[in-house]
């Protein structure tokens, strides 16, 4: 089989943050000291690979470290230590309404969006009526998306992403917004890239959705792989096991809770 995603000891460290309270900054004497900024490795030392026409779960508590995985993997970071080799054109959805510009039309975002992800003009020219259906905002796709709801973001986000001719789909936690027919209707999309052989790279808190769109899980636990295998057995090792019920109809509200930005 063809390696569609390498990765090979890869680490990523990020340095906290401390801000002075008014008090600190007033009596620097005493108090005033921060405390010193410390480090913290957010993915340390993960290595795994995934063959084209996998479908992977990536899951973990949060702050475990799943989203900065996906940027690395995604391109969006660049590992401090090891390598992240993808074949193919990437696309997918990260953040929600990621790379969009407030003061510019949905229209002329679903333009700027695709043109991010890869595509050309005339290959969003093609597939615009597509991807201005699947989004449904209606007359809303001739204003600014900065009097958008976060629901509307998500449409035209998520409807840009699944209309790209890629290879490898990455997706994060793209179902926590928006109301119940959008996320099924997601859901059938999804469907539909992984059965069309797309490696698909997809972050979920719900143990019901990962069950039905995954093959394999890799779970981390405070940056590293805790485990990597089978499904079910992944829920086991979270102890998400028996915490939710959902059928292949419906998505569960779990898919409501965010994923961690870390």
């Amino acid at each position: 089989m063809t390696t569609s995603i390498l990765v090979d000891d890869v680490s990523k460290t990020f340095r906290y943050q401390y801000h002075r309270t008014l008090k600190q900054v007033l009596r620097p004497g005493k108090g005033g000291s921060t405390g010193g900024d410390g480090t913290f490795k957010a993915v340390d030392g993960v290595s795994f690979e995934v063959q084209q026409g996998e479908s992977i779960g990536l899951m973990g508590l949060n702050g475990s470290g799943k989203s900065t995985l996906l940027k690395l993997v995604s391109g969006v970071m660049r590992p401090d230590e090891g390598q992240v080799l993808t074949r193919g054109r990437i696309s997918g959805l990260i953040a929600t309404g990621a790379g969009f510009h407030n003061e510019l039309s949905g229209r002329d975002n679903i333009y700027m969006n695709a043109a991010m992800l890869g595509m050309s003009k005339e290959e969003t020219d093609a597939k615009f009526d597509d991807i201005a259906a699947f989004a449904d905002v209606g007359k809303f796709l001739d204003t600014p998306v900065g009097n958008y709801s976060s629901g509307m973001f998500a449409r035209l986000g998520f409807s840009v992403a699944v209309h790209v001719d890629c290879d490898i789909f990455i997706a994060d936690e793209v179902l926590a917004v928006g109301d119940r027919p959008f996320k099924r209707k997601c859901l059938k999309r999804m469907k539909e890239i992984r059965e069309s052989g797309i490696t698909m790279f997809y972050v979920s808190h719900s143990a019901g959705s990962v069950q039905r769109m995954c093959d394999r899980a890799i779970v981390l636990e405070k940056g590293r792989v805790g485990f990597d295998g089978d499904v079910d057995e992944a829920i086991k090792f979270l102890h998400y096991d028996g915490d939710e019920e959902d059928d292949g109809d419906e998505v569960d509200s779990r898919d409501d809770a965010l994923a961690s930005d870390i």
